[in-house]
């Protein structure tokens, strides 16, 4: 009979005790005591004597091309077993049935184990106060919306690995602008300097060595010099891990994993997702990392208590740009081109870069503010500030190269579509540009209500053009009369009796 591990260790423990082997069979609950004298004369537990079957129990359908399939893994270890077996059922497709992936699959993962070398976690030890990591982590995934609309953005993680106390800010990409924001936000909500700050290889820190600055190899990369500037007004050391080398930053990619969900988590439980502001967004962001710090105070005493305390001032979060007008009345920022007041044509302006918005400066005012594009190669084009050169030149509305950014609204599109449809092509452009002059001077919301009711009557040709525009917006706005409001009588009896009263109260 066959019996288990623990049944041979209890009866070996009854028959230490005395028992006979009858007696040690029935309290283990076995039939036989010939299973007892079988285990006694061996001295081996039953799972010592089970040998690793080294037979299959059904031929291997893929024995015959088992060798091919080796050097194939061998050759590029990162194929997939679904790529070898639809490979295998194009040289054969009668041999191999559908249901043999798995077989197959088996096979192959069981190759890697045997065969392969992955690169092993190294588990490191942290100390405290010694550095502070950051990352910018992608938060679209959340589906965040600002008034309704849909939020794209990044957040700017800083962390220290000894303690996982952590900190972030809301940005729209990984720039200069979102470390200034990013690491002296954490830097001050800490209240202490570490030794150092370490990032990965982002543009925003470090860029491209030229042949003549190298000493490694070609893919070396140096740190930008706006860079270290901020990192010496603070003095923290400047850390970068190895060319692809995500695992050295390790803790600060397993806390934004840890971060976002968390911040599911609460959006759950908050029933929206919707925000009123980035403001608004950001104040719950904050909320939720204090929580998560709560727990962390002991070790993040232990950092605190070899650090140095913050004492530097912050730099100004934002960059300041001295740029020159183009002729065509646009600046380039970055690598972006914003339009300006046509004022400012061939004139040095000052632009003031933000993370979230961009100013245009002239001799001392404010002349602009605008949102500020991340990425590369964009236009942002006001209508408002190119709309007289367009009248002036209304031929060079249809070739123009930004003339998508003539349409404030799809409205605007659709109306501009109908006219010339039904117009000659110059007098659809100065019908079209007049009305956009029109938005300029007032609300444009009015004068796109004005083209909406229009479209909606599916009115023809010459019934209608700027004139109606003025026409219609004008009863739109027209203030209402006012009203006439009834006077209430005074009665001027109640007057004279103070005068009584303060009479009697003198005479007292």
């Amino acid at each position: 009979m066959t019996a288990t591990d623990a049944q041979v260790r209890l009866l070996m423990r009854e028959r230490t005790n005395g028992k006979t082997q009858q007696q040690a069979a029935v309290k283990v609950n076995l039939h036989s005591r010939k299973t007892v004298q079988k285990y006694e004369q061996l001295g081996q537990l039953p799972s010592d004597l089970k040998e690793a079957r080294r037979y299959r129990t059904r031929p291997d359908p893929f024995e015959k091309d088992w060798a091919e399939i080796e050097t194939k893994l061998a050759a590029a270890p990162e194929l997939e077993a679904k790529a070898i077996f639809e490979w295998l059922c194009e040289q054969d497709g009668i041999q191999y049935q559908e249901g043999q992936l798995r077989t197959l699959q088996r096979r192959v993962s069981n190759w890697r184990v045997l065969n392969g070398n992955p690169t092993l976690t190294l588990d490191q030890i942290h100390y405290p106060g010694e550095v502070l990591q950051s990352d910018g982590t992608c938060m679209n995934e959340l589906e965040v919306t600002i008034q309704g609309e849909p939020f794209d953005h990044i957040l700017f993680h800083s962390v220290l690995p000894y303690s996982n106390w952590e900190w972030g800010r809301v940005v729209q990409s990984e720039s200069l602008l979102s470390i200034r924001l990013g690491l002296q936000s954490a830097l001050l909500k800490l209240g202490y300097v570490p030794q150092a700050h370490q990032t990965d290889h982002t543009t925003a820190a470090t860029h491209k060595l030229g042949v003549a600055d190298r000493q490694q190899g070609p893919r070396e990369r140096g740190y930008n010099e706006e860079y270290l500037q901020l990192l010496a007004h603070y003095g923290l050391e400047a850390r970068t891990i190895h060319l692809s080398s995500p695992n050295e930053n390790g803790d600060i990619e397993s806390s934004n994993g840890g971060l976002k969900r968390a911040v599911r988590q609460h959006l759950l439980l908050r029933g929206s997702r919707d925000f009123e502001s980035i403001e608004a967004y950001e104040i719950f962001l904050f909320d939720i990392m204090e929580k998560r710090n709560a727990g962390r105070q002991e070790r993040l005493a232990e950092e605190i208590a070899v650090m140095q305390p913050l004492t530097a001032k912050p730099w100004p979060q934002m960059r300041e740009l001295s740029v020159r007008v183009g002729q065509n009345g646009i600046i380039r920022v970055g690598h972006n081109g914003y339009s300006v007041p046509s004022g400012l044509k061939g004139k040095r302006a000052t632009v003031r870069v933000y993370e979230w918005h961009i100013e245009v400066w002239y001799a001392n005012q404010r002349i602009e503010t605008m949102p500020r594009m991340p990425g590369a190669h964009h236009f942002q084009i006001n209508y408002r500030h190119v709309i007289d050169s367009l009248l002036r030149k209304p031929g060079g509305f249809r070739n123009y190269r930004y003339r998508d950014d003539l349409f404030p609204l799809d409205i605007f599109r659709q109306a501009w579509d109908v006219l010339n449809e039904h117009l000659p092509p110059r007098r659809a452009d100065l019908t079209y540009l007049r009305i956009l002059k029109q938005a300029a001077l007032g609300m444009e919301s009015d004068i796109a209500q004005a083209l909406r009711l229009l479209l909606d009557q599916d009115q023809g040709q010459n019934l209608w053009d700027e004139k109606t525009i003025t026409e219609l917006t004008g009863v739109m706005t027209a203030p209402k009369g006012i009203p006439v409001l009834a006077l209430p009588l005074v009665n001027l009896t109640l007057y004279d009796q103070l005068f009584l009263l303060e009479a009697d109260y003198v005479a007292a």
